[in-house]
């Protein structure tokens, strides 16, 4: 019998599968696929960090309920000193601007905590085909191999 893979959820993974529904065509396919994948968890043993579920309690009360109600029982990865340093690494590799300072410790934290999957919806600072070459390189140098970062549409396995 093989382990089941481990997936770090991401915090934009949780805000699309609990998010209302909108007319935004784009948003509504991520959440579409979302909530597909969603019924496909059990083939993964599901992760976070301190970070998702602080910026899922961010925002509307009523939104930040569905969100914390979905990370319930998910183990939350813990922040150490290895873990801040690659941040810091990926960051300046990627020119990543300050305000993607947290992408990098979700990066961080998924690599060293030796996830096989990254699951996002968070194309421009976290699956991004430029970045993530730059992730590969840099976990490399620091003696860890990279998850593969991917949205749920690449996760599905259909």
């Amino acid at each position: 019998m093989s382990a089941r893979a481990k997936v770090y959820l991401e915090t934009t993974v949780v805000s699309y599968l609990t998010a209302r529904q909108t007319r935004d065509p784009i948003v509504v396919a991520h959440q579409t696929v979302t909530r597909r994948w969603w019924r496909h968890r059990k083939r993964f043993d599901l992760y976070c960090s301190h970070i998702v579920v602080r910026e899922a309690g961010e925002g509307d009360p009523d939104a930040v309920q569905r969100r914390l109600a979905v990370l319930r029982g998910v183990p939350a990865l813990e922040t150490n000193d290895a873990i801040k340093a690659l941040a810091a690494a990926v960051a300046k590799a990627a020119a990543l601007p300050k305000k993607a300072t947290e992408d990098a410790l979700h990066i961080a934290l998924a690599t060293v905590h030796g996830m096989d999957y990254l699951l996002t919806w968070n194309c421009k600072h976290i699956a991004n085909a430029e970045i993530r070459n730059v992730v590969a390189a840099v976990a490399y140098n620091h003696g860890y191999g990279v998850p593969v970062i991917c949205t749920p549409e690449e996760l599905m396995g259909e």
